[in-house]
Formats: C-alpha cells, sequence, structure tokens
C-alpha cells in the first residue's frame, strides 16, 4: 500500500507542518478547501500565505507549538478564520468557520511535525445563522457550550504540560514504560542525561537498552508488570554503555519500579524513577582505600619508628649521644613525609629527597648533579633515611666536620635498569675502615639489598670517603606505598 496515495485520496483535508509551521505535505481536500496548489504551499509559511493577527490567529499558531511541544494532540473545536481567495477567484477574504484536530507526528532523530485535520463548518454556521431566532439562539449556546469545552480543554492541557515540565527538569530520573514490552513512553532529561541522550520514545528496554538488558534489568520488570508488587535497589551497579566510545561506564543507582494501573486496577506499564548515586559510592570507595591505606602506613611509620629507636639505643655510647641520634634520624624521616604529603603521597623527585637532607649545609660546599627520577613514597622514604646517614657519617668523621671539605652527589640511570647514585667526599680528613658495623651502615645495608635488591660499595681513600649506591630503577618508581 502506497501511504502517500492514501494521505492525499482521504476526504477531509489534511496537512502537515514542521515546527516552523512551514507545510511539508497537503492532500489534494485540503487544496481546494484553501483554494491553493501544492506548489504553492509546500516550503511555505501557514501564517505568510494565511495571515491573522486576531485572536484566531493567535490560538491556531498557540495550538501547533503545544503539540510540537508536547508531543500530545490538541483539538480547536471552532476557529473562525478568515482565508484570502486567489484572484481569479475574486479576490478579497473568505470568512470560514472551522473545526480542528492537530496531532503530533515523529520525525528523523527525534524532530517532531503537527498534521492537521480540519472540517470546514462554514456551510452549517451560515444555514443556522439564516435560521429562526429561537434555533439560532440554541446555536449560540451550543457554540458557547463548545467554547468553554475548548477552554476547559486547554485549561487542563495547561496544567498537564506543567507538570510535565516540573518532571522533565527533575534532577531525578523519571521514566514511564507501556505494556509487558516495556516501551519508553516518556523520559525526563535526567534519564536522557543518564542513557547518553539515544533515541527512546516506541522502542522497548531490550531495544533501546540493549547493555542493560543483559544485566537482568528486564526480568525485574517483567516481575513488577506480572506481580504488581514494587521493586527497590539502593546503589545497584549497572553498566552503561557510553555512546561516544561505545565503553561500558559503571554508574551505581537508587531506583525503584512501580506498576502503573488503569480505572479498573489492570497493569498497563511501570513508572521508573531514580537517582544516580556513582559519585556518592565512588567517593566512599575511595574514603576506604585512604583510611586503609593510612592505617597501613601509621603501622609502618610505628615500626621503623621503633627500629630507629632500639637500633640507636643499641649503638650509642651514652644517652645523650642516642638522645640526638634519634632526634636526627626521626627528623630526616619527618622531612620525607612532608614532601610526600604535599604530593598527596603520589610521587617525589630523587633531587627533592637528597636536597631536603642537605639543606642545612653550606649550599657551596654541597653539590648536585643529575636528571630527574621519580621515586615512590616508600622509595622517598628509604632513600631519605640513605641519604641522612650518609650526611650525617659526613659531619662526624669526614669532609663536613672541617671548615674545607666538600660532598658532590651525582646518579644516573644506566641502559641496564639501574640508578647509580655515588657520594664523594673531598678536602676534608682521610677515611679509614671502621672497626665494626655501626646502626648507620647496618640501616644502610638493609635499605640498598634488601629492600631495592641492589648493592652498597664504600670506599675508603686518603682524599676522603666515597661510596656507590646500585638501586634497581624499578622498584624503585613502582614500589606500592609502605608495602
Amino acid at each position: 500500500m502506497d501511504f502517500g496515495e492514501m494521505f492525499d485520496a482521504l476526504p477531509s483535508p489534511h496537512m502537515v507542518l514542521d515546527r516552523n509551521h512551514c507545510y511539508v505535505a497537503v492532500n489534494k481536500a485540503y487544496e481546494q478547501v484553501v483554494m491553493r496548489g501544492r506548489d504553492e504551499l509546500i516550503g511555505r509559511n501557514l501564517f505568510d500565505l494565511f495571515p491573522n493577527d486576531g485572536e484566531s490567529g493567535r490560538r491556531l499558531r498557540d495550538s501547533f507549538n503545544r503539540v510540537i511541544e508536547t508531543g500530545e494532540s490538541d483539538t480547536l473545536a471552532y476557529i473562525p478564520y478568515d482565508i484570502p481567495r486567489p484572484p481569479e477567484l475574486g479576490g478579497g477574504m473568505e470568512q470560514r468557520y472551522w473545526t480542528a484536530v492537530h496531532t503530533p507526528v515523529p520525525g528523523k532523530g527525534g524532530d517532531r511535525y503537527v498534521m492537521q485535520n480540519t472540517v470546514d463548518v462554514t456551510d452549517i454556521v451560515r444555514l443556522r445563522q439564516a435560521a429562526s431566532l429561537p434555533f439560532r439562539r440554541a446555536e449560540t449556546q451550543l457554540l458557547e457550550r463548545a467554547r468553554e469545552a475548548e477552554e476547559q480543554h486547554k485549561a487542563l492541557m495547561s496544567e498537564s504540560a506543567e507538570f510535565r515540565r516540573l518532571f522533565q527538569l527533575a534532577p531525578g530520573f523519571f521514566a514511564v514504560l507501556s505494556g509487558p514490552d516495556h516501551v519508553f513512553t516518556f523520559a525526563n532529561d535526567a534519564y536522557m542525561r543518564l542513557v547518553g541522550e539515544r533515541q527512546l520514545m516506541g522502542r522497548t528496554v531490550r531495544e533501546a537498552l540493549p547493555e542493560v538488558g543483559e544485566q537482568g534489568i528486564v526480568e525485574l520488570l517483567d516481575q513488577v508488570y506480572r506481580t504488581g508488587n514494587q521493586y527497590q535497589a539502593e546503589a545497584m551497579r549497572v553498566m552503561i554503555r557510553n555512546p561516544d566510545g561505545g565503553k561500558l561506564e559503571e554508574t551505581y543507582l537508587d531506583f525503584s519500579y512501580d506498576a502503573i494501573r488503569d480505572t479498573e486496577g489492570k497493569i498497563t506499564g511501570i513508572f521508573v524513577q531514580g537517582s544516580d548515586r556513582s559519585e556518592d559510592v565512588k567517593r566512599q570507595h575511595r574514603q576506604r582505600l585512604l583510611l586503609a591505606e593510612l592505617n597501613h602506613r601509621v603501622k609502618n611509620t610505628l615500626a621503623s619508628v621503633q627500629s630507629i629507636v632500639s637500633q640507636t639505643l643499641r649503638s650509642a655510647p651514652d644517652p645523650a649521644t642516642a638522645r640526638k641520634n634519634i632526634g636526627a634520624r626521626l627528623a630526616a624521616l619527618s622531612k620525607a613525609h612532608n614532601l610526600l604529603s604535599a604530593q598527596e603521597w603520589s610521587s617525589t623527585d630523587l633531587a627533592e629527597i637528597i636536597g631536603q637532607e642537605v639543606a642545612v649545609f653550606d649550599p657551596e660546599r654541597i653539590s648536585l648533579d643529575g636528571p630527574r627520577f621519580t621515586l615512590s613514597p616508600k622509595a622517598s622514604i628509604s632513600l631519605a633515611m640513605l641519604v641522612h646517614e650518609l650526611a650525617t657519617n659526613a659531619v662526624k668523621y669526614g669532609a663536613l666536620s672541617s671548615d674545607t671539605g666538600n660532598v658532590a652527589i651525582t646518579w644516573r640511570e644506566e641502559p641496564d635498569g639501574v640508578l647509580k647514585l655515588a657520594w664523594q667526599e673531598t678536602g676534608g680528613p682521610s677515611a679509614f675502615p671502621p672497626d665494626g658495623k655501626g646502626f648507620g651502615t647496618r640501616l644502610i645495608e638493609s635499605i640498598v639489598s634488601g629492600e631495592f635488591g641492589g648493592a652498597f660499595e664504600p670506599s675508603y681513600r686518603e682524599q676522603g670517603f666515597s661510596c656507590i649506591v646500585t638501586l634497581e630503577a624499578a622498584k624503585l618508581r613502582g614500589a606500592k606505598a609502605w608495602t
């Protein structure tokens, strides 16, 4: 069947307008009643061809706009609307009376048109106007009742449109699903944002949201439609496909499904309402991770402090020296913590770690040279303690114990994946191997070999102490915080 031919053959006048009130289609009956051919109508604005600045023109324009905006039909029970006569028919304006029904017609891409079906009641009006006075009074009353009915209809439509607007702009998402197949007949702005502005109207949930249908949602809707019992969920995990990239995105939703019933109590659809809790759930998850991480850090910090205190007390010659050494080592630990806190415990740079540990010395006597090298939180703490022990040894016995000594600290990453850190002292007293290992040496060795699989190579020379520390670069970068 050719629907175009069927439309053209309809006995009553029909025409279709776009949202700008321009003709898209007309049938033969419409051409006859307005005394214009379709070539004169298609693409032209109705109000340019048939202008009317009065009440009738306003009512007609408002009716078209209501249908375009709301997607619901509208009826003008009685409207006088004059039309111009073509010159070949004598010209001038002809007074006409109409009844018009305006129906929404969906278009491509979510656009909407309006179809008008008109009934020309001019002859009936004129016949009755020519009848007896009582009959004309009755007719007048009938027309008044028609106008009253139309005004009531417009008031109800206005009230309905206001409720619809409130639902449309509500912050929570709403949708109406009709029938046992759950066909979308309404979805507000929040719902459209949630699903990525897809084409929903007139489509089932399985058609419009196939990925949701695969997660048991349709079965829940079937259950509500079958039993009429409400279904509620809190922070339910639902994967929704991103229409741009096609990737499934994790969302957490609070929602409920409620059965919609007709006047006889029969279930006709489902009302969907809810809110997107994704950010709240993800924030709570991050808080739990942060609390767990903080708990882990506190435990490991206490363990480090305990080790520093016990080892220092064991190797210190007297309580005063022990207090001094403990305070200095805890200060080094604190500096590293402060630097990591400023970076939100993500990472630090090796130059910053070394620089803060030697910042108390004359910068003319300390030189640093090396590329940027990112350290994990654990590596930051460990290397801060290592540099602190080397600096402490230089102050007690090496180049920084005299007024003329200097320290050069260099580092580089080798092609084989290791970081070499060189500590070179010059201008101070000669260096001699110690009689035994103190806490500082044992701490350095435990950091270098125990934590990072590296090597510590000290050198005691007449020019002063020096050492080379070799560490696995991957472990320095990738070690997780306080593992």
